[in-house]
């Protein structure tokens, strides 16, 4: 009996030090786990950073989201701002089938890096496949053309409207003097309008036909990109063989490029800062 009531004993002390010792363990704090700035579903839906140097030029244009490869990659690889990027060629442009579910985004940001000079074609950064508008064939587009060192004429395609810096509001900045430059865009769906940031400043005097997005004369709220399809990044649907125009001024982006993104949010001021600041 003194054997086991000694087992008992020592049952019950180790049982009474194991919830001592549990009880004076810390339990960490949420906050103290690392979070991911851009969880699975986040709000960063494309990513190319072309930084692959492999001999396979699918590889070197992976988006790094979804490990989403191009269908079609005839670019070269070249220096970019962050290790390399890609240098655009006549006619040619990387094709993804799609830009994973950037198509589901009401509101967006599109931002990447660009260097290029002077050049007097129309040049086209990206386009964004969609059958259902007549002529142009795309949801989303961007190009530039008239260029000089100091100013651009710059238009972008938001679903059937084309959002411009023309004429006496040409974009007065040195996009095409031969340097790296930052440029992204965002539109917001609550208030109907676009936002443009060069360099990781905000545009401030921005003409209304660049930056009021309308439907039926009304603004148009909630973005409806479900039909699109096919992303090209260095040219436009000619340059993947989709469907659009065939113009002969249609062309494609000649420059380098790097750091192609698309985000299903608007990114705020100080969002778009970092991405230039750290050359992201």
């Amino acid at each position: 009996m003194k054997k086991y009531r000694f087992l008992n004993m020592a049952l019950i002390l180790l049982i009474s030090v194991c919830v001592i010792a549990c009880q004076k363990m810390k339990k960490p704090e949420l906050g103290d786990y690392p979070k991911d700035t851009n969880p699975p579903g986040g709000p960063l839906k494309f990513f190319a950073a072309f930084n692959g140097v492999t001999e396979d030029p699918l590889m070197n244009a992976v988006d790094s989201i979804r490990a989403n490869f191009p269908s079609a990659n005839p670019l070269k690889i070249a220096d970019g701002i962050n290790g390399k990027g890609i240098l655009g060629e006549n006619a040619k442009a990387i094709k993804y089938a799609t830009p994973n579910d950037f198509t589901q985004a009401t509101s967006f940001t599109v931002a990447f890096w660009f260097k290029r000079p002077v050049n007097t074609r129309t040049e086209f950064f990206f386009g964004l496949q969609d059958d259902t508008y007549g002529w142009s064939k795309s949801s989303l587009f961007m190009m530039a053309e008239h260029t000089t060192t100091t100013e651009a004429t710059v238009k972008v395609g938001v679903m059937d409207q084309w959002m411009e810096f023309v004429n006496e509001d040409k974009l007065k900045k040195p996009m095409f003097d031969g340097n790296w430059h930052h440029w992204a865009m965002s539109y917001n769906e609550t208030t109907s309008k676009m936002t443009y940031y060069f360099d990781g400043e905000l545009i401030t005097n921005a003409p209304a036909k660049a930056t009021d997005v309308l439907k039926s004369g009304a603004p148009r709220g909630k973005l409806d990109l479900t039909k699109s399809t096919a992303l090209s990044i260095g040219g436009w649907g000619k340059h993947i063989g989709v469907a659009g125009p065939t113009d002969d001024w249609v062309s494609s982006y000649t420059g380098q490029l790097d750091q192609f993104r698309m985000y299903a949010t608007v990114l705020t001021a100080a969002e778009v800062k970092e991405l230039f600041v750290d050359k992201k």
